[in-house]
């Protein structure tokens, strides 16, 4: 069995994890796959006799979603550069659309909390120029979020449809119903019928359209700002370790990148240097802050035959060390890995969250269509039914029902890391 890891992109909802871990564990010779949504990637152990990693790539785009094998895409970029940048993209967005969406309120109803309209803008004047307006206010906000729709509507059609899903047909709907509305108003002011305008522009949902995209966005902005910091507690330890080490090759010290570092190596370590590798002492001592990794507050006295782990720093004192252990094999690795692996398992609660979004949103879309049609059997009018369905799409889409466990982990097991705190699994 090979194991081996993914960058997913395009995941936002447990929806979206679910339907990506259901995609790949379908595919012969896959013995297990854990998806880790708020990293974006994913960790299969698969059988390569049977299947191989392009097919496994495979698998995932035929699901809506991107995939390449972690450590080959054309950029290498750390988590917190790609979580930074987000962060910056997102931020734009959201000062574009809470400016847009406040103006739009202030003119859709700021008649009705008594706020001076400005003459003309108003629906009582002129219905025409009250909804035009709100169009106008209304299609930045969609172009700057337009990604919920592009992506909502691809898992839509691949059968798989997810919280975005949710968020484009809610939007959509009220965005279409209302540009419906605005050729309404225009035809009956046409046709000399003001009342029937006015009753039109009363029935409009750019506001509620917008509002969806712009708090979904802010949820979004505070869910990729937690990521980060959490990136960042990794990243923090991960720092512990030295970048380079010297090293004693035949009598003449040499220093060399960690990476080259092997087994067997005689290291010298001096005073206010890191320990690069786990190993032991064969000449000389030093006292050892291994505060890092123990926990012990004071510095440790350390001679000849005892042991010293990595990231531990020598306080005073000069020494030589075997390595015994380098990279990815020190006690320092293992402990980013295990962090790493807590917060790609899911706990029992997490799962339960992932299985309950998996089917929230078919779910909500159907109920939707129903209340629709019942409406409509009951004799209301089709404004009336649409309006009845697009209430019910827009009111339903809670992604913090998928998203709220796992950030709740990630954040504390990053956060139990900061103080030595290290929970092995969910």
């Amino acid at each position: 069995m090979k194991k081996e890891q993914f960058n997913v992109t395009g995941m936002t909802c447990a929806a979206c994890s679910a339907r990506v871990e259901k995609a790949v564990g379908r595919l012969p010779g896959v013995d297990k796959i854990a998806v880790n949504l708020l990293k974006n990637n994913m960790t299969v152990r698969y059988d390569p006799d049977v299947l191989s990693a392009r097919e496994i790539i495979d698998g995932v785009e035929k699901a809506g979603y991107g995939a390449a094998e972690a450590g080959r895409t054309a950029e290498q970029k750390t988590p917190e550069d790609v979580f930074a940048a987000q962060e910056r993209d997102l931020k734009s967005r959201l000062a574009v659309s809470v400016l847009l969406t406040l103006a739009l309120m202030y003119f859709s109803m700021g008649a009705m909390f008594g706020l001076p309209v400005p003459a003309g803008f108003d629906m009582s004047s002129n219905a025409a120029v009250f909804a035009v307006t709100q169009l106008l206010l209304s299609v930045p906000v969609v172009f700057v979020n337009f990604n919920y729709f592009k992506t909502g509507f691809k898992t839509l059609l691949h059968g798989a449809p997810n919280m975005d899903s949710l968020i484009a047909l809610g939007s959509g709907a009220a965005m279409v119903f209302s540009v419906f509305g605005l050729y309404k108003i225009l035809f009956l002011l046409g046709a000399g019928d003001p009342a029937g305008a006015h009753r039109f522009a009363s029935n409009l949902y750019f506001e509620s359209a917008v509002m969806i995209l712009t708090l979904i966005t802010l949820g979004r902005f505070f869910e990729i700002r937690a990521k980060g910091k959490t990136a960042g507690t990794i990243a923090g330890l991960m720092s512990l370790a030295p970048k380079t080490a010297t090293v004693m090759q035949n009598g003449v010290e040499t220093v060399v990148d960690i990476d080259r570092l092997a087994a067997g190596d005689i290291i010298v370590v001096k005073a206010g240097e890191k320990i690069p590798a786990d190993g032991v002492i064969i000449e000389g001592r030093g006292v050892l802050d291994e505060s890092a990794l123990t926990g012990e507050s004071l510095p440790v006295e350390k001679k000849a035959g005892d042991t010293v782990m990595t990231a531990g720093v020598n306080t005073a004192g000069h020494f030589l060390m075997r390595a015994d252990k380098v990279g990815q094999e020190t006690t320092l690795a293992q402990i980013i890995r295990l962090v790493d692996e807590a917060t790609s398992s899911k706990a029992p609660i997490a799962r339960m969250a992932d299985r309950i979004s998996g089917v929230f949103v078919p779910v909500v879309i159907a109920i939707a269509v129903i209340a629709a049609a019942v409406w409509l059997m009951c004799g209301a009018g089709i404004e009336f039914a649409l309006s009845i369905g697009i209430a019910v799409l827009v009111i339903s889409c809670p992604c913090a029902l998928g998203l709220a466990t796992p950030t709740a982990i990630m954040v504390g097991t990053g956060k139990g890391a900061e103080y030595g705190v290290l929970i092995k699994s969910g």
